[in-house]
């Protein structure tokens, strides 16, 4: 690809010239030494530990938050609630 159709194709896909250049270099590299890409056994043990112990996390997280948001909105009614006997 010349320069002018590069530019051209790179406005067009709202991509800097130099992120193009970038990319091509990292693929090239990426392709030249296939033997470093596949993950070793052990590698990839720790990564589905890692992954696991990230899940549980997340689901405490989410466990914990449901539980805040519905105590806010029971807080909320019962104001509302008490609020309004006041009102009258």
């Amino acid at each position: 690809m010349n320069e002018a159709s590069k530019s051209a194709w790179c406005r067009e896909h709202g991509v800097y010239p130099a992120d193009l250049d970038k990319w091509r270099v990292s693929c090239t590299t990426a392709l030249v030494d296939p033997q470093d890409a596949p993950a070793s056994a052990q590698a990839t043990r720790a990564d589905r530990k890692r992954i696991k112990e990230l899940e549980r996390d997340l689901l405490r997280k989410d466990r914990a938050l449901s539980e805040t948001a519905a105590l806010l909105v029971l807080s909320k009614k019962v104001s509302a609630i008490f609020n309004k006997g006041e009102d009258e």
